[in-house]
């Protein structure tokens, strides 16, 4: 069935019963209880190994992989980082920690953000490699610090605009993210003449893409400025990740990975060849697209309830571990943990336990009957679930296991009421 293809490349249908990564997922669901987020090595490894050799095909020049932290980040997943290559794409002194304790050396870690803070800056120049400059502000404070320095991006806006959610999108011209060409050269200037390592040039569109074309159109804008600026002969180009995944069947098939990163190098070496600039390193940014479908989600069925024209399945999980339906209109697929096979019964209305309306999961979506205590399986839950999840209505946020050749491994515990409390102080009389 096509909804499978939505799940990590392990999964299968035994004796009626899903299993990933060769681990029974009604199983997993009673030893580590749920909501459950499972991660599949298998997935997460064949993904990274197309985008390399996407790239080794593609693109004549040095180049590499930089992962987008903000998607998902743990330090078991910042381990996997170490063991792959790519560097780590950290937005804030919280990742940067992550990224120490898993062993990343700082030459593998990029900073991001559009507000850094002062200990984001001061960690930055102790523990990355990196340093993406949002604007000229940042700049000035970055000039401030003692050197040496790690490396300087300089972040551009292209105005280019994308077909995506208007929440997502980041190159527009009215995009709180990266400077204009004029802001640009005058940051290029400041480097020159404080002595700062300027090293490259990075833009980024938006997220959630299926069409490569505004990455040329925004590749044109930046060899032009790279052009301008004179850079030398060893700078770095990223583009920014953002490639998309299919999260429903009707979605399918897969955007084609390996078509974007070939539009994405043939316009970095035809737009250098023009200007004569010489190869940059082309450093990809994915992050949705790496950790996306190696994630599924389970949740148990706590009650069905039928209204006039629905009929709801009321899930112990939902808008506190995953809001993107509610931030983004995302749609969801789901299959049941057992009984994989059945035929649907009609659409389904899945639900969360949270005091929202809009705490709805998947709306519509045709399922078998279910009924309280099944378990159902939500595929391409990997990534901007668990990195936006909350506490909303006091939810503690879920176990994480990583699944891998058969073992399943905790990789986060399951939070507590007793985690919730441990940062808040009684009033000085204890009333």
């Amino acid at each position: 069935m096509d909804r499978l293809l939505l799940f990590p490349d392990t999964t299968k249908i035994e004796q009626d019963v899903l299993t990933i990564g060769g681990c029974d997922l009604a199983s997993l669901a009673e030893t580590f209880g749920t909501p459950l987020y499972v991660y599949d090595q298998a997935t997460l490894d064949g993904a990274a190994a197309a985008y390399r050799q996407a790239l080794a095909e593609a693109y004549p020049g040095p180049s590499g992989l930089t992962y987008a932290g903000k998607a998902f980040l743990c330090r078991a997943l910042a381990e996997w980082i170490g063991r792959q290559g790519p560097w780590l794409d950290c937005s804030s002194l919280g990742e940067m920690t992550i990224a120490q304790a898993a062993g990343l050396p700082p030459e593998r870690v990029l900073v991001h953000g559009v507000n850094k803070s002062a200990a984001d800056l001061e960690a930055a120049r102790r523990h990355a490699g990196v340093i993406v400059v949002d604007n000229l502000t940042e700049l000035e404070r970055i000039r401030r610090l003692p050197r040496p320095l790690p490396r300087l991006w300089l972040r551009f806006r292209p105005e280019v605009e994308v077909e995506t959610h208007a929440h997502i999108q980041t190159g527009q011209s009215e995009s709180k993210f990266g400077m204009e060409a004029d802001e640009i050269l005058q940051a290029a200037r400041l480097c020159r003449r404080e002595d700062l390592p300027l090293a490259g040039l990075h833009f980024h569109l938006g997220s959630q893409l299926r069409d490569p074309q505004p990455a040329r159109q925004a590749i044109e804008r930046t060899l032009a400025l790279a052009a301008a600026l004179d850079l030398g002969g060893e700078w770095s180009l990223c583009p920014g990740g953002g490639w998309g995944v299919a999260y429903h069947e009707d979605d399918l098939p897969q955007p084609d990975l390996a078509a974007y990163v070939r539009a994405v190098a043939e316009a970095v070496v035809e737009g250098c060849r023009r200007r004569g600039l010489p190869l940059p390193r082309l450093q990809l940014e994915p992050g949705r697209s790496l950790v996306a479908r190696a994630g599924v989600a389970i949740y148990r069925v706590g009650a069905v309830k039928q209204t006039a024209g629905r009929r709801w399945l009321l899930l112990d999980g939902g808008l506190a571990d995953n809001p993107r339906p509610a931030l983004y209109a995302a749609r969801y697929s789901a299959l049941p943990v057992q009984g994989a096979t059945r035929p649907p019964a009609g659409p389904a209305w899945f639900a969360g336990p949270y005091c929202e309306s809009g705490d709805v999961l998947i709306a519509g979506l045709p399922f078998p009957d279910v009924a309280a205590g099944e378990w159902v399986a939500v595929p391409v839950s990997g990534a901007y679930q668990l990195s936006m999840a909350s506490n909303y209505n006091g939810a503690c946020r879920p176990a994480v296991v990583w699944l891998a050749e058969g073992q399943a491994r905790l990789i986060q515990r399951r939070e507590t009421p007793e985690d919730l409390l441990r940062r808040d102080l009684a009033t000085e009389d204890g009333g």
